[in-house]
């Protein structure tokens, strides 16, 4: 599957293309199949999403897997302050 990632353009935030707009969930990405360039181009140009660019990944249970350890770590959130990010939320700090 073909993931669309960048960051949130506010925040500074990793976000992934949902489908529908943008999640900071990795959970939450939609496989953008052969329309992932054209949703990162459209994205960019209406200024909702800094840098965006796909991915491969694979579908898990909980959600896609991506297969670059580059992308691991994006998808967990910073890795020096585990007190912000999305990994802050799971543990109930945000």
């Amino acid at each position: 599957m073909k993931l669309v990632t960048g960051n949130d353009l506010v925040s500074g935030d990793v976000i992934w293309w949902a489908g529908h707009g943008w999640s900071r969930h990795i959970s939450d990405a939609a496989d953008a199949g052969d329309e992932g360039e054209a949703i990162a181009a459209r994205e960019e140009a209406a200024r909702r999403v800094n840098g965006p660019y796909l991915i491969e990944a694979d579908a898990g249970q909980n959600g896609p897997l991506v297969r670059n350890a580059k992308e691991r770590i994006r998808a967990a959130g910073p890795s020096v302050r585990p007190d912000l990010g999305v990994q802050a939320e799971k543990q109930g700090v945000a």
